[in-house]
């Protein structure tokens, strides 16, 4: 049978692999050869699950939103990631990380950050661990996140702005890149998404996997079969929809339909919609799509969404789409602020703005009144507000 999953070099396809510098070869066969005994042995589990339920509040809810659902003619449930400790998915993964870095010794902790989701949330597992942490983060986002910088701040790391390039994720993810070849022995690199070199991919997406291990259990609890017809998430490197989308990726019955940023409009020039727009290319490690001119050179993005501002995507993701097994579609800036506001409005959730992007792609499908539909709220928009206030909508017709 095929599979949709990585294969035992790291690839998705043509899509993955480990392209890196020689400085960092040691440190990432290191986490290759380590990952997968640590991740499957009883003892982590055990750890990671404690961790889960009485730290982060898993099992997240599965939602079923009656009056969403009624405005799309289906049954829409919302796979609530944004009632996690820390607001998002994203501590589903450094928790994960942390526990391996202190198994294999490692002392100081780095990682990057765009929306400062995965900054608070690595934060976050530094002060439960009591280890260093410097988070790399782009000026431009510093600036949009303030909240989220206080917080990490407060939580004790130390947070670096990034000024070059468009100062935001991608440019953080370079710098936190060069602090790894600078210090390969003691630190670990806790990478925030399915992006970067194998095996973080793979590594990320059996973190996060916990969410559609949960669906699959909710859903056979409250609709009598443990699959829905579709499964929706947001992607910009690509975590939560890896998570989503994990146990049911090789399940023909489910349709996964991606959302990714389109700015301005895809034709625009200020967009982050790399699989309209990518071409096979490196980034950070992996090879995958990626937004670049004819001479190869990686177009800097743009996205309201700090969180999916990123030229490439991650390779699980380019192979699902290059595959024809997921469906992926492009959500611009004020779509994605109207589909906020109106879950605020019909559901009383204020979603993060990434995962408005999702939301905002209900309004491109045709669904069945007996359709299923799973849509991930990756995060809540309390890290959001001061856009959605600059942005709201001038009518009133969400």
């Amino acid at each position: 049978m095929t599979t949709f999953l990585v294969d035992n070099q790291g690839y998705y396809g043509e899509f993955g692999g480990a392209y890196i510098p020689e400085i960092l070869h040691r440190c990432v066969k290191e986490l290759q050869d380590t990952y997968l005994g640590v991740l499957q042995s009883e003892d982590f589990r055990q750890e990671y699950e404690r961790l889960l339920r009485d730290y982060v509040g898993r099992p997240s809810p599965l939602y079923l939103a009656s009056r969403l659902s009624e405005r799309y003619g289906c049954r829409i449930y919302l796979k609530r990631e944004d009632l996690n400790h820390t607001g998002a998915h994203k501590i589903n993964n450094t928790i994960g990380q942390i526990l391996l870095a202190r198994r294999m010794g490692k002392k100081r902790i780095i990682a990057e950050t765009g929306a400062g989701q995965h900054g608070v949330a690595t934060a976050t597992v530094c002060a439960l661990t009591g280890m260093e942490c410097i988070v790399y983060m782009g000026k431009t986002d510093v600036e949009r996140q303030h909240v989220n910088v206080e917080k990490m701040k407060m939580l004790g790391a130390t947070v670096v702005p990034v000024t070059s390039g468009n100062m935001t994720l991608k440019d953080a993810t370079n710098e936190a890149i060069r602090d790894w070849c600078c210090h390969p022995q003691d630190t670990y690199y806790i990478i925030g998404s399915t992006v970067g070199p194998h095996p973080y991919p793979d590594m990320v997406a059996r973190l996060q996997s916990v969410i559609s291990e949960e669906i699959r259990k909710q859903l056979l609890e409250q609709e009598g079969r443990d699959y829905p017809d579709y499964l929706m998430a947001c992607v910009g490197g690509g975590s939560n929809a890896a998570g989503t989308i994990y146990h049911y990726i090789d399940d023909q019955r489910v349709k996964i339909v991606l959302a990714e940023a389109g700015g301005k409009g895809v034709e625009s020039g200020m967009t982050a919609a790399t699989i309209a727009l990518g071409q096979t290319g490196i980034i950070h490690g992996a090879r995958t799509y990626v937004i670049q001119n004819e001479d190869g050179q990686i177009e800097e993005p743009y996205s309201i969404s700090a969180g999916l501002d990123y030229p490439g995507i991650g390779p699980m993701h380019a192979n699902l789409a290059k595959q024809k097994r997921a469906l992926v579609l492009s959500v611009n800036d004020d779509e994605a602020i109207r589909a906020a506001y109106r879950l605020t409005r019909l559901e009383g959730i204020i979603p993060a703005l990434e995962s408005a992007h999702a939301l905002g792609a209900l309004e491109q499908m045709h669904f069945r009144p007996t359709d299923v539909v799973v849509l991930t709220v990756s995060g809540r928009g309390d890290k959001d507000m001061e856009t959605y206030l600059r942005e709201r909508p001038q009518t009133e017709n969400f």
